[in-house]
Order: C-alpha cells, then sequence, then structure tokens
C-alpha cells in the first residue's frame, strides 16, 4: 500500500522522460511501448499530467506533447543555473571580505529558499543548509524580495497575519508595509532579532538583465558580532556584490534608468 502512490510517481517521471526524444508528439501505444506499461495506465498517467499543464494533447493528431508548465519548469531551471553561476565568486569575495556567512535567497510564495551559501569562518556562526525554507516576513532576504513585487502581489502576499517567531517578528500587513517602503528607498534590508533572538542579517537585491529582481544576496552572523556600526560598514559591500552579480546577469544601471 505504502509504495503504490511511489510507483505512480516513478512511471509519471519516466513518462515525460519518454518526451526527451526528438517526436513532435508521442501516442498513447507508443509510450506504453516504451515504458512497459498497459495502455489504460499510461491514458490515466497522461489525463493526469495533462490537467497539470505538464502535458498536452494535439486536437489533430490526437498524440501528445510537453505541456507549457514545463516550459516554465525549464526557465525557472535555467534561471536558478545562471544566478549559481553568477553568484559564486561575487558569493566567494563577500564571504571572505567581511568574515561572515553569505547566501542567496529566492522566494518561494511567502517562504525565502536559500539556494546558494558560503559559511563564516568563526567558530561562533549561523547554521542554515542550503535549500532551507524560512519565513520572508522575519528575514532581510524575504524583505527585500517582497518589497521588489509589483504592488499587487506585493499586497496579496504580505495580507498576513504572519506567525510571531520572536517578540520582535513584524507580523500585521501594515508594519511590514513600512518596513518594505523603507527597503526600497534605502536600497537594502535588515532583520535584528525576527526570525531568531540573536541573530541579524542584511540583504540586498539581486536583478536580472530585464531589472526584475529575482534573488536577495544577504549577510548573516550573531548580534554579537553584527551590529548596527558593523552593519552600516557592511551594507555598501552587500548592495555593491548584489550589483555585480546583477551585472553577471546582464543587468545594467543604465538599462534600468530607461525603464528596460
Amino acid at each position: 500500500m505504502t509504495d503504490a502512490p511511489l510507483t505512480t510517481v516513478t512511471n509519471a517521471a519516466r513518462l515525460l522522460k519518454a518526451f526527451r526524444a526528438q517526436e513532435a508528439t508521442l501516442g498513447v501505444s507508443e509510450l506504453a511501448r516504451r515504458l512497459d506499461l498497459g495502455k489504460s495506465a499510461v491514458h490515466r498517467l497522461l489525463t493526469t499530467l495533462a490537467a497539470e499543464g505538464l502535458i498536452e494533447q494535439d486536437p489533430h493528431t490526437g498524440g501528445y506533447r510537453l505541456g507549457v508548465v514545463m516550459i516554465e519548469l525549464g526557465e525557472a531551471v535555467k534561471v536558478h543555473l545562471d544566478l549559481h553561476a553568477a553568484a559564486g565568486p561575487v558569493l566567494a569575495h563577500l564571504r571572505d571580505e567581511t568574515g561572515e556567512t553569505c547566501q542567496v535567497g529566492v522566494l518561494d510564495g511567502v517562504d525565502v529558499v536559500y539556494v546558494d551559501r558560503l559559511e563564516s569562518a568563526h567558530s561562533l556562526r549561523l547554521f542554515t543548509e542550503t535549500g532551507r525554507r524560512v519565513p520572508a516576513h522575519a528575514t532581510s532576504s524575504g524583505k527585500v524580495l517582497l518589497a521588489h513585487l509589483p504592488e499587487a502581489e506585493r499586497e496579496e502576499r504580505i495580507a498576513g497575519p504572519f506567525p510571531q517567531l520572536t517578540p520582535h517578528t513584524l507580523v500585521t500587513a501594515d508594519a511590514l508595509r513600512a518596513e518594505l517602503a523603507a527597503v526600497r528607498a534605502r536600497g537594502w534590508a535588515e532583520a535584528v532579532h525576527e526570525r531568531e533572538i540573536g541573530v541579524v542579517s542584511i540583504a540586498a537585491p539581486v536583478r536580472d538583465r530585464y531589472g526584475e529582481v529575482v534573488a536577495a544576496l544577504s549577510i548573516g552572523a550573531p548580534t554579537a558580532r553584527f551590529g548596527a556600526a558593523a552593519r552600516r560598514r557592511h551594507a555598501r559591500s552587500l548592495v555593491e556584490a548584489g550589483e555585480a552579480i546583477s551585472r553577471r546577469l546582464g543587468w545594467t544601471p543604465e538599462r534600468e534608468g530607461r525603464g528596460a
């Protein structure tokens, strides 16, 4: 019983991989032959995947091909691969310059997911593994990413209320709205004791070639080592590092100024 769902997922994955071939479309019979599955099982898989936009049926031939959602997923993978390649050297330089943990995060719903990270060399440091998901409203990275969303989308995501992780966490839409306006005006964000007591971070935007903010670059450290003076001192380097990654992704300030 417990293996059945996993078998279905495996077969769905195998079916999607079958479309890596160069044929314009594939029919149920051909897919059944390639996957060594019954036609009824293949048809059920295709129906489910088509409902999710991963597969679509050609109305003229009746065959199946990959859907638009698969193109969107492929573009998302490409963005993350490009981001990793662009951020790597800059992330290493920033970590060496500041001596603190540096990371790159992207927005997923109302969470931040860290996709790249280099740890501080200090014995007392943060331990947040790559791939970890954290609430956007309580992190400097999340504030940067929320602040630069289109207004309608931003308002939808900050409707709240949000979980109060510490006594310092912003939990209402009004409080977060004011904070995000300050982030846009200042060019970088900070979070002090907001996700965890004793932890502080600052973050700056990373833009793609169109000027859209696609990620946030952040520095995190224990509060005892990263007070207000240290945060102000490192903020300029952080913003410059974010701009350096953005340039590696094709962004230029001149292009943004033209509204491109």
